[in-house]
């Protein structure tokens, strides 16, 4: 990209770095220490990928320049260490917005370049994988259990178990909470006869003593059904061909991660969609 730099060649030793990048995720997220916060995910033409996030005091000047899937050039800004156990990206920094950041809008990266990066199912249950970095999966739903309604501090929130199947009939056990949980239980009661594929972006490793599992983490994490991607479709073809049968099954057991409370692991205030709104290109069903 000449005059921009590479999103892998940034480091924190000057400011003015210039980069021309896609939003693939954007939320808004509310901490005591620091208050409301937007939060992106950012990637350049050669699919590498940074957090980047905008402090409480800049979030009025910024918040009508910044959307999901728009492609933008970011001028000057600060970097810092990525650290924390829901790490978005591999990358060692990430972008801080200043007042004096320069955001512009210009032509969009080229179509599909979205940065999803499914894991290998094996890796994510052998330990392969860190746990403080958020994963993408793509699976094919066998098992999903009714929803459950779960007392947490005071508060009720709602969580259903799922199980995927990858290619190799490897299977991934997912929690889905809140809204999440409620939303895919009525997209899967509306898909029909067809299989159902699951994308989840940004989802987190959940480990209790050996076992481990994948849920949605905050704000952050993207669930869709059927979803029109390249990636859906190749999945699908490889399928076999002789088709699962959606199981419906009790809950799994509720347990407690280690290191977090569940509180603050599960309790999350997700952005709601009506069924309708989710419902897009017959049986494509987005969970946001």
């Amino acid at each position: 990209m000449a005059g921009f730099n590479s999103v892998a060649d940034l480091k924190p030793f000057k400011t003015m770095w210039r980069v021309k990048v896609s939003i693939v995720r954007l939320w808004k997220q509310y901490s005591a220490a620091g208050g409301l916060t937007i939060e992106m995910v950012l990637i350049d033409s050669n699919g590498d990928k940074i957090h980047a996030s905008v402090k409480k005091k800049l979030v009025n000047q910024f918040e009508h320049q910044l959307e999901q899937g728009k492609t933008l050039t970011f001028t000057n800004f600060s970097l810092n260490h990525s650290v924390g156990s829901y790490r978005t990206t591999n990358h060692l920094y990430k972008i801080s917005v200043l007042s004096t950041t320069r955001v512009r809008s210009c032509e969009a990266l080229p179509v599909g370049l979205n940065g999803f990066t499914p894991v290998n199912f094996q890796e994510v249950l052998d330990g392969s994988l860190n746990p403080d970095f958020l994963i993408d999966v793509i699976g094919h739903v066998v098992e999903v259990s009714h929803v459950e309604m779960i007392s947490l501090n005071g508060k009720d929130t709602q969580k259903i178990s799922l199980e995927l199947c990858d290619l190799a009939d490897v299977r991934l056990p997912m929690v889905l909470w809140g809204n999440f949980a409620t939303d895919v239980t009525n997209a899967i009661q509306l898909r029909g006869e067809g299989r159902v594929v699951l994308v989840l972006r940004f989802g987190k490793i959940k480990v209790w003593k050996e076992d481990r599992s994948v849920s949605n983490a905050y704000n952050v994490s993207d669930v869709q059904l059927n979803p029109n991607m390249a990636e859906v479709e190749a999945f699908r073809a490889m399928l076999p061909a002789d088709e699962l049968q959606l199981a419906i099954v009790e809950s799994k057991p509720l347990t407690v991660t280690s290191g977090v409370s569940v509180k603050d692991d599960f309790f999350i205030h997700t952005p709601r969609k009506t069924i309708a709104e989710m419902i897009e290109c017959g049986q494509s069903h987005n969970i946001s």
